[in-house]
């Protein structure tokens, strides 16, 4: 199992990666998270989401989606650039494991 901390990394990481590539809600992060077989509940993405807010990793938009309303996330310019430096430097590093 992996650990906590580690899985926080994780879900922090995904969350600005998928808010680099257009918006996304809360809702959708977890669903897609669970297909990639990480089990994240709202009480650990939702803290993820408001630091990277207060980060100013990422904007906060409400839209209507399918009659209901969503908080819509996006990276900022600042964001993107952190996504892109982290996904560069873990990449990097998966590569000496092979």
């Amino acid at each position: 199992m992996i650990d906590r901390e580690f899985q926080r990394g994780f879900v922090k990481l995904y969350a600005l990666w998928r808010a680099s590539k257009g918006e996304a809600y809360g809702v959708q992060i977890i669903e897609e998270m669970r297909e990639l077989g990480f089990k994240v509940s709202p009480g650990t993405l939702y803290p993820v989401l408001h630091a990277l807010l207060e980060e100013k990793d990422v904007t906060l938009t409400d839209r209507i989606v399918n009659g209901k309303v969503r908080k819509c996330y996006r990276a900022t310019a600042k964001g993107r650039k952190e996504a892109e430096e982290v996904v560069e430097r873990l990449s990097r590093l998966l590569r000496k494991f092979r």
